[in-house]
């Protein structure tokens, strides 16, 4: 009669440890997704390669609520530069061009005390119109009118926090739909 030894501890560890090394490692061997709908799934690039550089000119502020355009257009900038390939160039030397234009600020009342009426939370809500196009053959790659973002903020006790808070917020989501939006088209 043969004997099995049982097996060792260590043993057990290493290929479990060694499943959960390898497992992870092939799924970044995994294919994306198409950048056309019916081919299914790819291994190359799903984004348009020949787009390398965007030029991002300070969004346009017609509204009453002034310096947010310069905020909006940094944190574009730094949404492109953190999640997506392409680098941010000057407009002359660009393969594309994001210009907008931030055509609505407005603060919406959330909720209200009801011993004193005043508000408890309100949101911000940011609405741009954007173009984003090829500045070598001037075609339009996207362009949204009307695009809008909203974030709360509570102005009450104990948070007191300040409109600005409410107003930096928002144009962070705002920066972050806009450049999802722009990729979305991959």
């Amino acid at each position: 009669m043969t004997r099995r030894s049982p097996s060792h501890p260590f043993r057990r560890f290493f290929t479990s440890s060694l499943r959960h090394l390898v497992t992870p490692s092939l799924l970044l061997l995994a294919p994306a997704c198409a950048s056309d709908p019916t081919q299914g799934y790819a291994f190359t690039n799903s984004h348009d390669a020949a787009i390398r550089t965007v030029a991002v000119p300070i969004f346009q502020n017609p509204t009453f609520e002034k310096g947010l355009e310069i905020e909006l257009t940094d944190a574009v900038i730094k949404e492109i530069q953190r999640s997506t390939p392409w680098r941010i160039a000057p407009e002359g030397t660009a393969n594309t061009t994001l210009a907008g234009t931030l055509t609505n600020s407005r603060l919406r009342r959330l909720s209200t005390g009801r011993e004193t009426g005043y508000a408890q939370e309100l949101a911000v809500e940011l609405t741009v119109d954007f173009d984003w196009k090829d500045a070598r053959t001037g075609k339009t790659l996207v362009a949204r009118r009307s695009f809008t973002a909203t974030e709360s903020f509570v102005p009450a006790s104990p948070a007191n926090e300040r409109l600005e808070a409410g107003q930096h917020a928002a144009i962070q989501r705002l920066a972050r739909d806009l450049v999802a939006e722009l990729r979305s088209n991959w």
